[in-house]
């Protein structure tokens, strides 16, 4: 009988561990655990509301946007009453400097009736009723062009003392700053749910250690790096925030594809276009689909960097 030799003294405890390990590792974390699946219900909650809250903020910017484009190619003209001035005289010359000036395509005074149709949500029928009504002139600038308002403002300042140029812009800045407002909130609930992404990461990733804490004990001592130890883990933990992800992200693009083609199917209906000036078409686009598929993967990889660092700051501390 041959005696075995024994390993050499220069080889060292990593070597032997890499030699003996099998071919086909087995997961020290255990592949399907009911924490597991309770971590990617929490994670595909979480997506889900995330991306839900992107979506929507994308379609409130969308329709801001038109908004403001909209109203950036009108502006109003409003004539006060004077009892002694002809309002109507007035009217006729402001129209004619406002079709005067260059990138201006129309100038349409409103009548007496279609005045006082702008008030009745408020005050009323007043067609029959003789008060002195403010009047209205609609200026549509011409498409791409960029009108020098103030010199309209200037002109109607001497030659129509009693008009009024509204060029809309402090609605337009409202209507940015809403968007703004909009786009703030959806990155915060994004933040959010990195970060309790990251706080369920690590609680997880603990009770795992704690649960399998003789094996990586064992697999310590004949040899077995940090970083395998650490890759394990990742690469569970990497899975499981796909999975989530995707369940969660996957429910949000389906539930704003459904929404957009009910939204199509329902054209012309009330409903339908009480929704419009907010949300538009309901549909998110490319680019919408595109950010659910960037937040998937966000945070699947912050699952597995946050599981990754658990561990080996773990593994550090008890050396």
């Amino acid at each position: 009988m041959t005696a075995e030799r024994p390993a050499p003294a220069s080889e060292s405890s990593e070597t032997r561990w890499m030699e003996a390990r099998p071919r086909e590792e087995t997961p020290i974390v255990p592949p399907d655990t009911i924490s597991g699946r309770s971590f990617t219900a929490v994670v595909a909650i979480m997506t889900l509301l995330a991306a839900l809250t992107s979506g929507c903020a994308m379609l409130v910017l969308a329709a801001a946007d038109d908004w403001r484009a909209d109203v950036t190619r009108e502006v109003t003209i409003q004539i006060k009453p004077n009892a002694g001035k002809d309002i109507e005289a007035e009217m006729y010359r402001a129209a004619e400097l406002a079709r005067a000036l260059p990138g201006i395509a129309e100038a349409r005074p409103y009548s007496r009736q279609e005045s006082a149709r702008l008030l009745e949500p408020w005050l009323g029928t007043l067609a029959s009723i003789d008060l002195p009504l403010p009047r209205i002139i609609a200026v549509r600038v011409a498409e791409g062009q960029s009108p020098d308002l103030a010199a309209l403002k200037a002109a109607l300042a001497r030659q129509v003392p009693d008009a009024i140029l509204d060029d809309h812009r402090r609605f337009a800045a409202r209507m940015q700053a809403m968007a703004g407002s909009t786009i703030a909130a959806a990155i915060g609930v994004l933040a959010l749910v990195l970060g309790a992404t990251i706080l369920m990461v690590g609680f997880a990733t603990r009770g795992a250690m704690a649960t399998n804490r003789p094996i990586i004990e064992v697999l310590h001592v004949i040899g077995a790096s940090e970083h395998y130890i650490a890759r394990q883990f990742q690469r569970r933990f990497l899975i499981l925030g796909l999975r989530g992800g995707v369940i969660g992200g996957g429910g949000a693009a389906a539930l704003f594809l459904l929404a957009s083609l009910m939204v199509s199917r329902l054209a012309g209906s009330a409903g339908a276009d009480q929704m419009a000036p907010l949300f538009g078409s309901f549909s998110i686009g490319a680019a919408g689909y595109a950010g659910i598929g960037v937040q998937i993967l966000l945070i699947a990889a912050v699952a597995a960097a946050t599981s990754r660092h658990v561990v080996r700051s773990t593994l550090s501390a008890v050396q």
